[in-house]
């Protein structure tokens, strides 16, 4: 005669625990909306990471062999680390400003898909100045990018005088002009207390490189602010072009960082 009792129940999974979606990815499949650190990027809410640098003018830098971007800009050392303009530029000069962010679509086989491109611009104010210009799927991510290529893309800037040369340099010493697609900027000298003649794009990348008085010209369509901003950083980035007079002076050669301090960086090397 069978039994009267109850059959056993399986056992129940454990239940998943709340916000999480199984192994399914869906629109939270890497830690929900802000799994990769939030919105603002990968890093996440927590403090920022020590500076570890992968390149041997990183680890310079990081040493204190190398305490100026002019050592960097005398030999064409390029600059792969964004940590390195970080570090030379005295905390709080080095300014930067989103110029120009707009939607751009490419069309795919799946339909039209689209992000944002943006145009930053860095600078001290002191002869150093850089354009970045990056595409990313969110905003935040598109700005933070081209930051970072604009703090790579840093150049020095010469500045001059118009005249006489009495007190710091104001203008840039000659005359000037760069082009980005359909848009031409030139760039002309100017008596001290002109000020910056220029529409508002060019004025504040100007002024971010530290010029004071300049007159300018520009042509083509302006209305095109990414050519507009790639034009007058191609115009200023050429003042280092010209070899006037006051340069032909002979100096001595000097070592380059990397060998000079060949030894330190064989250390950490094997460290």
């Amino acid at each position: 005669m069978a039994d009267n009792q109850p059959a056993q129940e399986a056992p129940v999974a454990a239940e998943a625990p709340r916000g999480e979606r199984g192994f399914g990815r869906g629109r939270g499949g890497r830690g929900g909306r802000g799994g990769r650190g939030g919105r603002g990027g990968r890093g996440g809410a927590g403090e920022e990471k020590e500076w570890a640098p992968c390149t041997k003018l990183g680890r310079l830098v990081k040493a204190q062999k190398v305490t100026s971007l002019e050592e960097i800009f005398l030999f064409s050392m390029p600059i792969k680390e964004h940590q390195i303009v970080d570090t030379l530029i005295t905390e709080g000069q080095l300014r930067d400003e989103m110029m120009k962010i707009y939607p751009v679509q490419k069309a795919t086989s799946a339909g039209q898909r689209t992000r944002f491109k943006a145009f930053n611009v860095v600078g001290d104010g002191a002869g150093h100045i850089g354009i970045g210009a990056r595409v990313g799927k969110e905003v935040s991510l598109a700005i933070r990018s081209s930051m970072i290529a604009a703090k790579l893309n840093i150049v020095p800037i010469r500045r001059g005088y118009w005249g006489n040369k009495i007190g710091e340099p104001h203008t840039i010493p000659m005359k000037v002009t760069g082009k980005c697609g359909s848009v031409a900027v030139r760039l002309v000298p100017a008596p001290r207390g002109t000020g910056i003649v220029a529409a508002p794009v060019p004025k504040k990348i100007l002024e971010f490189a530290g010029v004071e008085d300049v007159y300018t010209s520009s042509r083509g369509k302006t209305r095109t602010h990414g050519n507009l901003i790639m034009a007058t950083f191609y115009a200023l980035r050429k003042t280092y072009g010209f070899l006037t007079p006051d340069l032909w002076a002979e100096t001595e050669p000097s070592r380059e960082p990397a060998d000079e301090h060949g030894e330190f960086l064989a250390e950490v090397a094997a460290a």
